[in-house]
Formats: C-alpha cells, sequence, structure tokens
C-alpha cells in the first residue's frame, strides 16, 4: 500500500516511514502541485480580460453597476498594468445566471 493510501484513509494511525519512501511520497506531492500550477497557467493564458464599458455593453448595464457589484463581491475586476479588468469566464457566469 502507497503511503499516499494510507493517509487518504483517514485513519488515524502512527507510521514507521524509511527515507525512500518519504522521498517518493514528497515526489508525488510535487508533481501534483506542479500539474495543478500548470493547468492554472494555462487557463489564465487562454483568459480574456474586458475593459469596464465592454463589460457594461456585453451585460446590457450602467458601468457604475459594475462598481456597485464590486462592493458587494458579485463580480470583481483583477488589476492587469494598474487598470481594472474582468475575466472573461466572470462575465460567462453572470451571464449563464441570467437565463
Amino acid at each position: 500500500m502507497e503511503l499516499a493510501d494510507i493517509l487518504q484513509s483517514g485513519g488515524n494511525i502512527t507510521l514507521s516511514i524509511k527515507s525512500d519512501d518519504l522521498f517518493k511520497f514528497a515526489d508525488v506531492l510535487v508533481e501534483k502541485a506542479r500539474h495543478r500550477l500548470e493547468q492554472e497557467i494555462i487557463q489564465d493564458k487562454s483568459e480574456v480580460y474586458y475593459t469596464k464599458d465592454q463589460v457594461a455593453k456585453i451585460l446590457n448595464i450602467n458601468p457604475s453597476t459594475l462598481w456597485n457589484w464590486s462592493n458587494k463581491g458579485y463580480l470583481m475586476p483583477i488589476k492587469v498594468g494598474g487598470l481594472n479588468r474582468y475575466k472573461k469566464s466572470d462575465i460567462d457566469r453572470i451571464i449563464e445566471r441570467r437565463k
């Protein structure tokens, strides 16, 4: 049984582990983390960012509504080059909710 399997079983046990097994387990954790980060980077590179005017037009709202939504946590802008931008994926989520 692998160390990861033992830990995932949720049992409250004491283990005696060989250093080689601990290194293998660390490698597995690092590989999983690397894979997740790669996926996030790929997703971020494919993300499209809109200005507030573009978002207002897409959603057919007044640009001041975006300020209200930001204060409520409904649609949060991110800083890109010091300017507020909105993720296309967040806009798509709002459009889906409206359907």
